[in-house]
């Protein structure tokens, strides 16, 4: 198992094979159970690996927020978690004031997705612009955009905060528009955590 990469199915051998021998199952039974550790370990793994790639820079999950005492709708954040605005080609804007949670939800939101299957990336959106800019200024512009159009969703942070010159606000418009716009099955979606007035709720 360990030559053929089946780490699941390696790491449940003892388990599944004391149950199976303690309860008499037959060997295709057997078989099965290991065939489904395997495959769990399998979406584990991809999990993992998305998790990764999407660089979140923080751990946050909406079961650790506090909703007590806020205007934010509760309901609707943990529907925006079962992923239904992505399936649906819609974009969510979370606004508040400095300090109402926007990035711990907006992440926690993105775990949730990631999840469920879905890909996705973080970005603060200075740095994003300033990518954009160091794209174009390398000649290799559009780049970006195509990566983009890979993901299925992206989070931009930080998206009221806008302290870089108009050409960078028109990369970033750009680059959206070209990665909204691309033909595939699921544009991305974007999250962005933009800052303003509090909000008595959460608007998709």
């Amino acid at each position: 198992m360990g030559t053929l990469k089946l780490y699941g199915m390696r790491s449940a051998y003892d388990e599944v094979m004391g149950a199976g021998i303690k309860r008499q199952h037959e060997p295709p039974q057997i078989v099965g159970d290991l065939l489904q550790s395997e495959i769990a370990e399998k979406q584990a793994r991809s999990i993992r690996y998305q998790m990764t790639i999407a660089k979140l820079p923080l751990a946050k999950d909406i079961d650790a927020f506090d909703f007590t005492g806020t205007p934010i709708n509760e309901g609707l954040v943990r529907d925006l978690a079962t992923g239904g605005f992505v399936a649906d080609q819609r974009n969510v804007v979370l606004i508040g004031g400095t300090g109402t949670g926007k990035t711990h939800l907006g992440i926690a939101i993105a775990r949730a997705l990631i999840r469920g299957g879905t890909r996705g990336r973080f970005f603060n959106v200075v740095d994003l612009v300033n990518r954009l800019e160091t794209e174009t200024r390398g000649g290799k512009q559009g780049r970006m955009a195509d990566y983009l159009t890979r993901m299925d969703f992206v989070l931009l942070d930080e998206l009221g905060y806008l302290p870089f010159a108009q050409s960078g606000g028109q990369l970033l418009s750009t680059s959206s528009a070209a990665s909204t716009n691309a033909p595939r099955s699921s544009s991305p979606r974007t999250l962005p955590s933009a800052n303003g007035p509090p909000s008595s709720g959460m608007p998709k």
